[in-house]
């Protein structure tokens, strides 16, 4: 469904028990960011936000993407895999054989309703355009800042309007926006992003870059930004058919080139200078969890700033996952499965991102395998898709386990698995919020072929795992013969599965290599086929977290340890390490600065534990920040181990 403005979404959320307003006063400095953080960890993403009292003249939406059934809510739908049933049907309509002219006529209706999707410039001026400040300030918005080592105040919802200066085709992203004064930003965009690649066309031709960002409308048009589409395809087209009603478009006054949707709720007009130095940005709390180090990016001008009467200024936090971003990421993962299975690799059946995963680092993909080597073609074929170039560890099973049922799922692959010849490790492009990567952007990539192997993919030379039933309690062991190691995960081989999860302090080069080595050698360690270690800091009971950890802290082909050794038989035992632990100059030899993860200060924390009472959110809700104070090397951005 479309809805006309984000006043019409608000209303839904509330008219379904999904949205609270909160009439007590809460500063967009950190507050704010603490108590949507309560909200959204408190169970099923928890409600929307809506602050009212912010020292501003403008109310703030938070958490409106922030669980699936507000996701469904935005888009319109009952349940996201509606709208990958809505792009099969269109697929197939288009790409059927067509046996004479009654079955081409029959395809006119769609392609005229196909057509109503399509972007439309209107003329005149759009309700974001009602009011015109007449000196625009940013400092007139509500501009939150997330966590306390920000390097300021973000705009964290932009969509952000560029063109091609060679084809004058739209690009709509959403990149970060940090505040440096009443009229400039800076302008994050990365290397990969489209808009970097408009910006060094600007370059080139020594021009100015007009800019358009725009905040709230319709809630379509955020997700719509975020979308990994394919380059030259208008986001405003995939939003027509996501709200089935076309995006109506209007020009820019200050910056004409440019059109933004009329329905918007703010309009932050401007350009960034190619001859201009950049500016020192950052850091940021970010999705991964950690924070985003500085870095310099070009310098975004404000010409004009328009807002609708009664604008709702919208934003987002992210951080320590489950956040409201993850949401978005499910209804990508779910809303881009049919182009995937239907362009790139037919034999997907269904693709999952765990929340531990941060949407890049870990994707679990199911096929239907029909020859050997299959896995293998997915593989390629996915590290070479979009934005999916990103992606550090892949995960393949055939199985017919659905990928939701993450134990039976585990079992599987462990049992169809073989770690010295079905793990293949890769390099390639990484996103730069990768923080593992020993050069910036790229970096190790692991694919771990679970699926069925025929006598082609079997190597007979290797035991498969012995029973995991009756042995020894490696918690116990492992503590008597290792004072480096300070706590085990055993309770997945009560699951079947033959995997450990390893917390060590580091203390000297090349640790965690010996360390393994030390490990497999013992005839104990016959029945585990991998190991995860994660740095001391990390309880490896809390699974989730130790799993969020380790897929940071890992470069695959880099920090991959596999031992094989002789054992009865004839046959060869293999063990897979994998070093998730923290990365530093004098033990690992790594000359990159380490982020540290994302906690609220003591302060903000203690401000609303003060506040909550009058803030209308039900039972108190401790922080979620104090489930990690001690993961913290000191109160920086970056770590300070050396």
């Amino acid at each position: 469904m479309a809805y006309p403005n984000l006043q019409a979404f608000i209303h839904q959320l509330e008219s379904a028990g999904e949205l609270i307003r909160i009439k007590a006063y809460v500063d967009p400095v950190l507050e704010i960011t603490e108590v949507t953080d309560r909200i959204s960890k408190s169970g099923g993403g928890g409600k929307a936000l809506l602050f009212e009292n912010t020292g501003y003249d403008f109310p703030v939406l938070m958490n409106a993407y922030g669980s699936e059934r507000r996701m469904c809510m935005a888009l319109g739908v009952s349940k996201l895999d509606d709208i990958t049933a809505d792009i099969e049907s269109l697929f197939s309509l288009l790409t059927a054989p067509k046996q004479g002219i009654l079955d081409k006529l029959s395809m006119l209706p769609k392609l005229s309703q196909f057509a109503s999707w399509m972007p439309k410039v209107k003329k005149g001026r759009g309700a974001c355009q009602e009011v015109v400040m007449a000196n625009p300030d940013l400092g007139a918005l509500p501009i939150i800042k997330c966590w306390p080592a920000d390097g300021g105040r973000f705009i964290t919802l932009p969509i952000i309007h560029t063109k091609d200066p060679n084809t004058g085709i739209r690009n709509v992203g959403m990149y970060r926006m940090q505040e440096f004064d009443g009229q400039m930003t800076g302008m994050h965009w990365h290397r990969h992003k489209v808009s970097a690649r408009h910006f060094a066309e600007y370059t080139k031709l020594g021009k100015r870059m007009p800019v358009a960002v725009a905040l709230g409308g319709d809630p379509a048009y955020a997700y719509s930004a975020t979308a990994p589409l394919p380059e030259n395809v208008d986001e405003y087209m995939l939003a027509g058919f996501l709200r089935k009603k076309n995006v109506e478009l209007v020009r820019c006054i200050t910056q004409p080139e440019l059109e933004v949707p009329a329905d918007a709720d703010f309009i932050i007009e401007g350009y960034v200078d190619p001859t201009e130095e950049l500016i020192w940005e950052g850091p940021f709390g970010d999705h991964t969890g950690y924070y985003s180090l500085p870095d310099w990016y070009p310098r975004f001008h404000v010409t004009a700033i328009t807002h609708r009467k009664n604008a709702v200024y919208p934003a987002t936090i992210v951080g320590i996952p489950p956040q409201e971003d993850a949401w978005l990421g499910k209804a990508t993962e779910r809303i881009f499965l049919a182009p995937i299975k239907m362009t790139l690799a037919p034999e997907i059946v269904d693709m999952d991102m765990p929340v531990e995963g941060v949407f890049h680092n870990l994707v679990i993909a199911k096929i239907q395998k029909d020859y050997p080597g299959q896995g293998q073609k997915v593989m390629n074929a996915m590290w070479g898709a979009g934005q999916m170039m990103f992606n550090k560890i892949l995960v393949l099973t055939d199985g017919p386990t659905p990928l939701s049922d993450y134990r039976s799922l585990a079992q599987y692959i462990f049992r169809h698995c073989n770690v010295a010849t079905d793990v293949v490790f890769s390099a390639g492009p990484m996103d730069v919020l990768d923080h593992s990567c020993s050069a910036l952007g790229f970096g190790g990539k692991m694919c771990i072929d679970g699926t069925s192997k025929g006598p082609e993919e079997a190597d007979a030379r290797f035991q498969w795992a012995k029973p995991l039933v009756g042995t020894a309690p490696y918690g116990s062991w492992l503590h008597q013969d290792f004072d480096d190691v300070k706590g085990v995960n055993e309770s997945l081989l009560a699951l079947d599965i033959p995997c450990l999860i390893v917390s060590v302090k580091k203390r000297r080069p090349n640790h965690i290599r010996e360390l393994h080595a030390q490990i497999s050698a013992d005839s104990r360690a016959e029945a585990i086929r991998m190991i995860l270690y994660v740095e001391d800091t990390v309880n490896p009971q809390d699974l989730g977290v130790a799993l969020w950890r380790f897929c940071n802290n890992l470069d695959p082909k880099r920090d991959q340890y596999l031992n094989q050794r002789p054992v009865d038989g004839g046959k060869l035992f293999a063990c897979l390490g994998l070093d998730g632990t923290i990365k530093t100059p004098s033990l690992d030899g790594f000359s990159r600065d380490w982020p540290n993860i994302i906690v609220a200060d003591d302060a903000t924390i203690a401000a609303v534990d003060a506040k909550w009472a009058s803030l209308g959110l039900g039972d108190f809700i401790a922080s979620p920040s104090l489930r990690f104070k001690d993961q913290l090397y000191g109160s920086d951005a970056a770590v300070n181990v050396h």
